[in-house]
């Protein structure tokens, strides 16, 4: 009997079954994908399922793209870039994902290793990555300048952007070709620590700015430096190895303080891209340094607290960067990076 009930029910909603299956593949858009290809004959491509789309669904569509864009990361050699208001070496590496250093040994005809010498409108080399763009010299072999350059001469051969034979890698002179991890000194643009005491030949190598500080009896300073700016954030460069000070944001003529008490060994204009600059030894091993400002209020030989006005931010010295502060510190003659010190 219940088997027979089975078949019955079976017999009844066939025919409903049926209907339902017609009108829903009547619903359906049909479209076959049949593209003729050399690998693959078109009976092969006519055999293969069709592919069903319903017609009251919401297609996605994907317009085609003209242009590509390339990743920074392949760009396989050097670019020009025309420094702009405001900009800095610090910025312009990071922007373009390479080391400040890098960017400073590719523009030594520019820059001379001095970040300082940075100014609107210079046209800089910006290598495609970390490393040396060198231009080949009658003479040069890939040992010699991947010695020289603290580089490894596979890494020459095999960056793709060189295009070297793989088999008989040659290079003609005058060729640029990037040194992959390649690395050199950097030529320091600094001032040298000025001591207290008798200015001597000091006075004749730095400039009018210095003056005897002999025999001045002073308070020494704490050990802790505060901001000597409003702004607590940069405008420019941090603390690297081609710059061992700090940009601190600071509008044109706003206040400049001591960052820590001491004795003023040196406050005039000074070359090297520092502009108007003031040097405070603290009578415990540290020196601090401000330089690019617009006006000195303290004098060579005078003494000042942590927190007094010492000048007016600026950009002199030819920055390019806008004004802004230019922070040293230093310890026992050493560059130390502000970021350690300040409170």
């Amino acid at each position: 009997m219940i088997i027979a009930g089975a078949l019955i029910s079976i017999l009844v909603w066939q025919p409903r079954i049926a209907q339902s299956m017609d009108e829903f593949k009547a619903q359906q858009v049909v479209v076959p994908v049949i593209v003729e290809s050399e690998d693959v004959p078109l009976e092969v491509l006519e055999s293969m399922p069709e592919f069903m789309v319903s017609d009251e669904e919401d297609l996605l569509t994907r317009e085609p793209l003209t242009h590509t864009e390339v990743d920074k990361i392949l760009r396989p050699s050097a670019i020009k870039y025309t420094v702009e208001q405001g900009d800095a070496i610090f910025r312009i590496s990071k922007s373009f994902d390479i080391s400040p250093e890098t960017l400073l040994w590719a523009n030594y005809d520019v820059l001379q290793d001095n970040p300082h010498y940075l100014s609107v409108g210079q046209e800089l080399t910006v290598p495609p990555t970390n490393g040396i763009w060198y231009k080949w010299k009658d003479g040069d072999t890939l040992q010699g300048v991947a010695d020289k350059y603290k580089a490894n001469v596979d890494d020459i051969i095999y960056w793709y952007g060189n295009k070297l034979d793989l088999t008989k890698p040659e290079v003609r002179a005058g060729t640029y070709i990037m040194i992959p991890g390649g690395e050199r000194e950097l030529q320091q643009w600094v001032v040298p620590t000025i001591p207290v005491g008798r200015a001597g030949v000091v006075s004749n190598v730095l400039g009018p700015g210095s003056c005897d500080t002999s025999g001045v009896s002073y308070w020494g300073g704490s050990g802790f430096f505060a901001w000597p700016a409003d702004n607590h954030y940069l405008s420019g460069n941090d603390y690297w190895s081609g710059h061992l000070a700090i940009d601190i944001a600071a509008g044109d003529g706003a206040p400049i303080y001591a960052s820590d008490g001491g004795l003023v060994v040196y406050s005039g204009w000074i070359t090297g891209g520092y502009g108007n600059m003031i040097m405070i030894d603290h009578g415990n091993g540290y020196q601090s340094l401000y330089a690019h400002m617009s006006a000195l209020v303290a004098r060579c030989g005078t003494t000042v607290y942590q927190g007094q006005v010492i000048g007016y931010s600026g950009m002199t010295g030819g920055t390019s960067t806008g004004p802004h502060l230019h922070f040293e510190i230093r310890y026992m003659g050493g560059f130390v990076s502000p970021w350690d010190y300040l409170y």
